[in-house]
């Protein structure tokens, strides 16, 4: 179950650890082997906390960077063009962030003439 909370957006290995000791449950159980009762105690136990996980996270961090964007801040304008925010290097690197490579202006083979006749 430990491993099984992290699946949530926004839970990692500490907050699914506290979040079973809060329900009583052990994190060695597996997620399939739950009862009903027991699923309802981890509901609960998600929906008491006050750190945000899933949609809640997901629309703080969308409005965060949309805010960057809106006012036109550095990050924000790295966030539009689709390049790294962090400092990174560009001149090599970045493929996750940039895409794959466009190839502009390459070498293009001629096409070779038809063999002559003799």
């Amino acid at each position: 179950m430990e491993i099984a909370l992290t699946y949530l957006y926004g839970v990692g290995r500490h907050l699914s650890k506290k979040f079973l000791n809060e329900a009583g449950i052990s994190p060695d159980k597996i997620a399939k082997d739950l009862s009903e009762d027991e699923i309802s105690k981890i509901t609960n136990v998600l929906q008491k906390t006050a750190s945000k996980i899933e949609g809640d996270l997901r629309r703080d961090v969308s409005q965060n960077i949309k805010r960057l964007m809106d006012i036109g801040s550095y990050r924000g304008m790295r966030h539009k063009k689709g390049l790294p925010v962090r400092g990174q290097r560009t001149r090599t690197n970045a493929r996750t962030r940039k895409g794959p490579r466009r190839h502009g202006m390459g070498v293009v083979k001629k096409a070779e003439p038809a063999a002559k006749k003799q």
